[in-house]
């Protein structure tokens, strides 16, 4: 049965996708448009509930959120492809403590901006440039401690590529590119030395390449 993930083309639902991508799993592609609404159709909210992406259907099994997705993924197809988990009880505590970083201190911030500077103006809204600052600032102190881990290990969880790095790559995409801050990024020599490695990888080319909202 080949695995179905929705919405690929968003931030993220590319963090389950990366890891499909880095694990060698076959997996098809379903759209759906946001801008029309569709995942607040009926038949979509029979899947996801709360009518949010991505949701990655396995047969008869469905799961949503895009790092418990990642996790899945990472623990079904363990014998294939790098190990994204960690080989021992005490990495794989790292691996998670950094995924819980990842959601709750670096993507709030990052994705203020990502609202305020890419999609506002698309959508016609004004930019609120007192949560722009705020948040660029918040981001800038997680970057902080990133920058003191990094310097102490290659990846975040320790030398190995894991999971929690893997969670980064679709909204520090944004980062970088048209939100136009990459100086967070290239400003603390360690951080921006694990980006040049984690985007560089050639599942994320392949995501990146394949996979685009046209902004």
């Amino acid at each position: 049965m080949v695995l179905t993930i929705y919405a690929p083309l968003f931030a993220s639902s590319k963090r389950a996708v990366v890891t499909l991508v880095e694990k060698g799993v076959s997996f098809e592609t379903v759209n759906v448009d946001l801008m029309k609404g569709e995942q607040r159709q009926p038949e979509y909210l029979a899947i996801q509930p709360f009518g949010k992406i991505p949701v990655l259907v396995d047969g008869d099994y469905k799961i949503f959120e895009s790092r418990a997705i990642m996790r899945y993924i990472a623990e079904k197809y363990r014998s294939q492809g790098p190990d994204l988990l960690g080989k021992t009880i005490e990495e794989r505590g790292q691996v998670e403590q950094w995924l819980d970083v990842e959601a709750t201190s670096y993507h709030p911030p990052l994705l203020a901006l990502t609202l305020n500077i890419v999609f506002a103006p698309l959508m016609g809204f004004p930019a609120d440039e007192k949560v722009i600052k705020e948040s660029e600032e918040k981001l800038g102190e997680v970057l902080d401690v990133y920058e003191a881990q990094l310097s102490k290990n290659e990846y975040l969880a320790g030398d190995f590529v894991s999971l929690a790095d893997l969670a980064h790559l679709p909204f520090t995409e944004y980062l970088v590119g048209p939100i136009g801050k990459a100086h967070l990024i290239k400003d603390r020599k360690h951080v921006s030395a694990w980006w040049d490695k984690i985007s560089s990888r050639a599942a994320w080319k392949e995501v990146s390449a394949k996979y685009s909202l046209p902004v």
